[in-house]
């Protein structure tokens, strides 16, 4: 019986541990955010740069979403990629916010799961939908490779038709 005590009194503790370790982590995504108008403002946004728009979707509640925002910005190639191409907005769904109008607008990216990535140009046409899935590398993570030729195939200059001639 004691054994069983400590076996719990360690459970608890993790738990608790893991809990007050999850609740102190930044939040990814408002959850209060119109999401078509985020869209909107990283539309805008982009055309003034001159640069495409990348659409993290997910949630707080997701741990892949997580994974995925801090493959990128803890690389500094990889965020400065993102940062020289790209107007990124995160837009939050779960129960309570859903944003179905810019969903539905982008084709319902979220029947790809979670995170999902969207591409979209500076007049907010999307050009791509990307299941994060095929970017990971099989061990739990994502994988770079992948990542940096997804990054390159996006971007404002690899769209471009005058690049083929």
């Amino acid at each position: 019986m004691k054994k069983i005590k400590e076996i719990l009194s360690l459970v608890l503790l993790f738990v608790s541990i893991s809990i007050t370790a999850f609740s102190q982590r930044e939040r990814l995504y408002d959850v209060n955010a119109d999401g078509m108008q985020q869209f909107k403002t990283a539309v805008e946004q982009a055309a003034k740069e001159h640069k495409n728009v990348m659409i993290q979707i997910g949630g707080n509640w997701c741990s892949w979403c997580y994974k995925f925002h801090d493959f990128y910005k803890n690389d500094a190639v990889l965020d400065s990629m993102i940062k020289a191409n790209y107007v990124v907005i995160r837009v939050n769904y779960d129960k309570s916010l859903k944003n179905e109008e810019l969903f539905a607008q982008l084709g319902y990216p979220q029947r790809f799961g979670f995170p999902v990535i969207v591409i979209c140009d500076a007049e907010g046409r999307r050009l791509h939908t990307q299941n994060s899935w095929y970017l990971e590398d099989g061990k739990g993570s994502y994988d770079r490779k992948k990542f940096v030729a997804f990054l390159k195939n996006w971007t404002v200059k690899a769209i471009n038709p005058e690049s083929y001639r």
